[in-house]
């Protein structure tokens, strides 16, 4: 028995039964006229890999005869945009298609997937003023040991403003997340029902190689005669593992009898980190099945049903998993849990009583993984191997090339998780994280407790954002295929 990562099994099959089928081999540009070098691995990247490749007629295998014509029609095809990055969007991208995007180096990228940014350490929404082009800015949290965490600003503060200029449509990506490694936030209060803009002003700056411990709270309280575990958990960051396994530890010795899962700005992340933590929630029978994959059609075949399918483990890392064994699981959600956050809700669902309390989620149902220009090694970027990408070539793809479904089957819900318990955040009444008043955590006591008291939930100003600080971070909406499997052959 062989244990491989799913992908690694995949670049077997291909290498030595597809590499006829592809439509063109290695020659592709007869009179070296044209600079379309990175175009031609994408375009051989999302020709093998891509979910929706054969929704999109120029990545058609049979698109271009493999004769000196051929190959000139197809370099011309690769040079017919300005740059990779319109070729990519342009040419090779499905229409409803909303989260495969590339990278001009792949090192950042996989730094991002690391939880590894350039980041001032500031997380946060950002709202639309109610007729207008106009935006605020609204804190969610600050990340620890960051440049913002030494500044005088904190969760529910708001912003309207950065360097002076008002933020708005048109202008708040290039002011929050251009090239300006340092801004000064104009900052504003809430006053009557209103974002009224104040003379304090917020000046921080970004770092480079800011980690982020996607562990921000682990806690447990005694109430109504239940011991509730709390993990705020904002992204399945693999290199973690070890630190939610030790949390999850913790809230087992202190006795827990319920857990809440608090993912409303956890953007997605690790498979294999989603399967770990179900697994420490549910259980460790491995012929439990976690979710089945669904490749394009030219992959799905390649597979019996049991290679498609993940189950949960027993271990992470080596240790032992000690299961919490519950039957109800709570998860708070906003619009921006998406991807791996909605994988564990969808996994777990046929196996116990998952109470979503929140908002609904993004809605991101597919998974994706990295591609780079490794061509022996079927453009998968294996961190063993990068002294194998083409060195003229740093450029990396993360398209989406499957779609997880649950053991029922189910993985329809492009339009979001709908929860059982709807309740947006106020950007009135944010309240702090990890406390007992807190409005989603709150909520989610009185659900488990049965204790419902005198509180008061009404949301009197509900937050719909437009943007957040993880959105437009390369982390947003991902779905990383690392499962490992054991195989056979």
């Amino acid at each position: 028995m062989k244990k491989i990562l799913v992908m690694l099994f995949i670049t077997a099959i291909y290498s030595c039964s597809k590499d006829e089928d592809l439509s063109l081999t290695k020659t592709v540009d007869p009179d070296g006229s044209a600079d379309v070098e990175v175009q031609d691995f994408m375009w051989k990247a999302m020709n093998f890999w891509y979910f929706w490749q054969e929704n999109v007629d120029d990545l058609a295998d049979d698109r271009w005869e493999n004769t000196e014509t051929g190959r000139a029609a197809y370099t011309a095809f690769l040079d017919s945009d300005d740059s990779p990055a319109d070729f990519f969007t342009n040419k090779l991208q499905y229409i409803e298609d909303r989260f495969s995007f590339f990278n001009a180096d792949y090192r950042e990228l996989t730094n991002s997937l690391a939880g590894i940014s350039k980041s001032n350490g500031l997380e946060f929404g950002l709202v639309r003023f109610q007729d207008s082009d106009e935006l605020f800015g609204f804190v969610r949290y600050i990340v620890p040991n960051s440049n913002a965490s030494d500044a005088d600003i904190q969760r529910g503060d708001l912003f309207t403003g950065v360097d002076g200029q008002t933020l708005s449509l048109s202008n708040y990506e290039s002011l929050l997340f251009g090239t300006n490694e340092t801004y000064t936030l104009n900052m504003a209060e809430f006053s009557n029902g209103s974002v009224v803009p104040n003379e304090i002003e917020v000046t921080l700056t970004k770092e480079e190689a800011l980690a982020e411990n996607p562990i921000l709270i682990s806690k447990s309280f005694e109430i109504g005669g239940e011991n509730i575990g709390y993990i705020m958990y904002n992204q399945f960051t693999n290199e973690y593992d070890d630190d939610l396994f030790a949390a999850i530890e913790a809230l087992k010795t202190a006795g827990i009898t319920n857990l809440v899962m608090d993912l409303r700005y956890n953007p997605g992340g690790s498979v294999n980190t989603t399967r770990l933590l179900a697994s420490m929630i549910y259980g460790t029978n491995t012929s439990d099945v976690f979710l089945r994959k669904k490749y394009n059609n030219k992959l799905q075949e390649q597979f019996s049903d049991s290679q498609l399918e993940v189950y949960f483990t027993d271990k992470v890392n080596g240790k032992t998993i000690n299961s919490l064994g519950f039957s109800k699981l709570y998860v708070l959600t906003s619009s921006s849990s998406a991807s791996a956050s909605e994988l564990l809700i969808n996994s777990l669902e046929p196996y116990l009583d998952v109470i979503q309390i929140g908002d609904v989620t993004r809605g991101k149902n597919e998974f994706s993984t990295t591609l780079v220009d490794d061509r022996e090694n079927s453009y998968l970027y294996t961190p063993g191997r990068v002294n194998k990408i083409n060195p003229k070539n740093l450029w990396a793809i993360q398209p989406l090339i499957g779609r997880n479904e649950n053991a029922e089957g189910f993985s329809d819900f492009t339009s979001g998780l709908q929860p059982d318990i709807l309740l947006k955040e106020d950007y009135g009444n944010l309240g702090i994280l990890g406390d007992q008043n807190e409005p989603l955590l709150a909520k989610a006591i009185e659900a488990i407790t049965g204790q419902t008291g005198k509180r008061d939930f009404t949301v009197k100003y509900p937050i719909n954002i437009i943007s957040s600080s993880k959105e437009n971070s390369l982390m947003s909406d991902k779905m990383i295929d690392d499962t490992v499997y054991d195989l056979e052959f």
